[in-house]
């Protein structure tokens, strides 16, 4: 169990709990795992790991990361019902390090209108949870949920109920957004003067008023020592604080805040990295820390300070933060054990049989591609290991297209539930006859709401990494597809999606 130190932040990660709320970003298990192993070898302190008593799914994901997780303490969310609790500790029962975190809201808004319950209700319903948690599990976590909206005193009041039933973590939440700065430090300040100084005060602070990150640094300074945040600052809405801008405002100024953390700054742009193609959203390029152009530099007075001392430009340094320098190590003769040290130095721990599979991949583009960097071999990893099974499969594909007036043109071949099944179409264009052939094969007709097109590295013969979403019969889902070939890409990306919604089908 985590205890309280005055000069320590605890990073608590919820990138694959409230995370994959971020519309879009869910993962399906075996992302999950592999999500947690880099999470856990960035150094964060807790992994909120899911809600175990949401459905069968998130029960299975708890459980699978409480098994595979080396060093972070696991977490499960769990309403403050007894019959959510147990389901969060069987969960957790293989974790080597647990922590059931329980959550009731106290602001008015959410007693009245949601709730329909006294604040009194409010408080026994507290003691209840609280105390069956922690028979439960050692390390209890309790959230006032809309603390920012909350009355201070009966916040404190919830809060100290919590204490005296064993939680050890208080966790005070922006859920909405809502807070400035100056105004969640007073709370925090407030909370921290009335409670044991024993107890962890943790803050969650959401992005809707792009302040999430000020918010937690804010807080840090009246005594929070707990940050909840999400890798790249996912999350519902308009996301949460981001863990790696967070870290690196206490690593460059550590002289302003005089805090230290457990994260390995190194691993910051892998995990990054590895979160996108898992969720097929590409970073935005003026993203701090981790954007293409955090570390780029365009007018000619910049340029030239650089070129003298970089120190006149950057704050950090690219290497601080695991930017790559794109190293060439493995090509068409590469072996088992070269893979598969790459891949546990990126953070991927895979069986033998997995390994013969993405070196069999690597050979294969090989074929079409004289370099292969940290990048290819990533996307070559999600798309051979991590990838939702087959439901529909790519077999073969040709496109015809011209400017001489003739329509595009693209023929395939899928797998249909197990059976061949060929299709040809015309489209405007190249990807739209591909995908026209494709709804005609499988007898779907999604509607495409989002294409994207990435290059993985530089040059002419880079990877393409294609993202689609589509959306059918109310429901939406996000394909990622990597090829040298963008067209077949596209397609790749397109089934990706299809194969995603009948999951969510089959789940349903």
């Amino acid at each position: 169990m985590i205890t309280a130190d005055k000069d320590r932040i605890i990073i608590f990660d919820t990138t694959l709990r409230d995370g994959e709320q971020s519309p879009g970003a869910t993962m399906n298990l075996s992302e999950k795992i592999s999500m947690a192993r880099q999470l856990d070898l960035l150094g964060v302190d807790v992994i909120e790991a899911g809600f175990a008593a949401s459905g069968s799914g998130d029960f299975e994901s708890v459980a699978a990361v409480s098994r595979e997780v080396e060093h972070a303490v696991v977490c499960s969310l769990a309403r403050t019902v007894t019959e959510d609790i147990d389901r969060a500790a069987e969960a957790l029962i293989h974790a080597k390090k647990k922590r059931i975190h329980t959550f009731l809201a106290t602001s008015p808004v959410h007693m009245e209108h949601k709730l329909n319950m006294k604040p009194d209700q409010v408080l026994r319903m507290i003691e209840e949870a609280v105390s069956h948690a922690s028979r439960c599990c050692d390390d209890v976590e309790f959230s006032c949920e809309d603390a920012s909206r909350s009355d201070p005193d009966f916040m404190v009041e919830a809060c100290r109920t919590a204490v005296a039933c064993g939680a050890k973590t208080l966790n005070i939440p922006d859920t909405v957004g809502y807070a400035q700065p100056a105004e969640h430090a007073a709370r925090i300040a407030y909370l921290r003067e009335r409670t044991d100084p024993g107890i962890i005060i943790s803050v969650h602070c959401h992005n809707d008023l792009g302040l999430g990150v000020a918010n937690t640094l804010a807080c840090f300074q009246a005594g929070a020592r707990q940050a909840e945040v999400t890798v790249c600052g996912i999350g519902e809405r308009a996301g949460n604080a981001a863990l790696e801008e967070v870290i690196m405002a206490l690593t460059v100024r550590k002289d302003y805040y005089r805090l230290t953390h457990g994260i390995r700054t190194e691993q910051i742009y892998p995990s990054a990295r590895k979160l996108s193609r898992i969720i097929g959203q590409n970073i935005a390029r003026n993203k701090p820390i981790v954007g293409a152009n955090a570390f780029a530099h365009e007018s000619g007075i910049h340029q030239a300070g650089v070129l003298k001392n970089p120190a006149t430009y950057e704050i950090m340094t690219p290497d601080t933060v695991g930017l790559p320098g794109n190293a060439i190590v493995l090509g068409k003769h590469s072996g088992k054990n070269a893979i598969r040290d790459k891949l546990e130095n990126m953070g991927y721990t895979l069986n033998p049989e997995q390994i013969d599979l993405v070196l069999a991949a690597v050979k294969r583009l090989a074929d079409v591609k004289k370099d292969i960097y940290d990048e290819d071999l990533e996307a070559l990893v999600l798309e051979e290991i991590y990838r939702i099974p087959d439901r529909y499969a790519l077999v073969h594909l040709g496109v015809q297209s011209s400017d001489t007036g003739l329509p595009p043109t693209a023929v395939l071949a899928l797998d249909v539930d197990g059976k061949r099944v060929q299709q040809a179409s015309f489209g405007v264009g190249p990807i739209d006859a591909v995908f026209k052939a494709v709804d005609l094969a499988t007898g779907r007709k999604p509607k495409l709401e989002q294409f994207s097109v990435n290059s993985i590295t530089g040059g002419t013969d880079a990877q393409g990494e294609v993202t689609v979403r589509i959306s059918e019969n109310d429901r939406t889902a996000v394909g990622r597809g990597a090829h040298p070939d963008i067209i077949n890409a596209g397609a790749r990306a397109y089934l990706n999606a299809l194969n995603r919604l009948s999951k969510k089908e089959e789940e349903a």
